[in-house]
């Protein structure tokens, strides 16, 4: 039974990293960078899901803060609840949740397009002009998406840690001071690094799989729907299954108590 479970995760690995591969270093090697879709996609993805990051973000810090500090009251440690926030929204809840939330607003919108665009042949009629859909659908959207991901987490990031604050001091009334000291104690640049770069795979992936599904489609209307849930189900799991292998990897490179800069 072990033998078995282990084939299955070698052979799904291998498959994972066979389509990341290929799709972003075809979607790379086409490289006319097409601005105006880029910029488009941008707007997409970035300035219209910036609502319900921010939203999502705050109220993850906010409920993390009360839940912590519902504990650390036992132990008279209220003002390590702030550091708690801020080094988990950096290094854990902004990339997974932003990342989650982008998976399921943007993943599904893609997988549905390009699916759309796949059933009514239009893919073909883009290689009849001798127009690489990879370069022309792909692309774009990695690129646009590289660039708006860590701005997206910033925000989630900062607007978690922004409640925080709100709750433990004006709520909790735990002094200011001491709050923010602690805060800033334990918070590094090599929290930010932890962000980034969960933020740039995860981005790689909600990109692969969305846009992998859609050219897939087929089957009419009910293949667009498969194909858009699967985008958006395959983004979530590989963004949770990759942020765990991530956490082992960056916490080697990145030891516990060490700084950059």
């Amino acid at each position: 039974m072990r033998a078995l479970l282990y084939d299955v995760a070698v052979i799904a690995i291998r498959f994972i990293g066979q389509l990341m591969l290929s799709f972003v270093t075809e979607s790379l090697r086409h490289g006319r960078k097409r601005l105006r879709l880029i910029l488009q996609q941008i707007a997409e993805i970035g300035y219209r899901s910036q609502p319900v990051v921010m939203v999502t973000g705050a109220f993850t810090g906010a409920v993390l803060t009360a839940q912590s500090l519902f504990q650390f009251s036992k132990f008279g440690m209220e003002t390590m609840g702030g550091a708690l926030v801020s080094v988990a929204m950096l290094r854990e809840l902004g990339p997974v949740v932003t990342g989650l939330m982008l998976a399921g607003r943007v993943g599904a919108s893609m997988a549905a397009e390009i699916g759309t665009m796949k059933v009514t042949e239009q893919i073909d009629a883009l290689r009849v002009m001798n127009v690489s859909p990879i370069d022309y659908l792909v692309t774009p959207r990695l690129l646009a998406m590289l660039i708006a991901i860590p701005l997206l987490i910033g925000e989630s990031a900062a607007l978690g840690i922004i409640a925080a604050n709100v709750v433990g001091i004006e709520v909790f009334g735990i002094g200011e001071a001491y709050w923010k000291y602690q805060m800033q104690n334990f918070t590094d640049l090599t929290d930010v690094a932890f962000s980034l770069i969960k933020g740039g795979v995860f981005g790689v992936i909600i990109i692969v799989v969305s846009c992998h599904q859609g050219l897939q489609a087929s089957q009419g209307a009910a293949g667009v729907g498969r194909g858009t849930t699967r985008a958006m189900v395959y983004s979530s799991l590989l963004i949770l299954v990759a942020n765990f292998f991530l956490t082992l990897l960056l916490n080697l490179i990145f030891p516990a108590g060490a700084r950059l800069g």
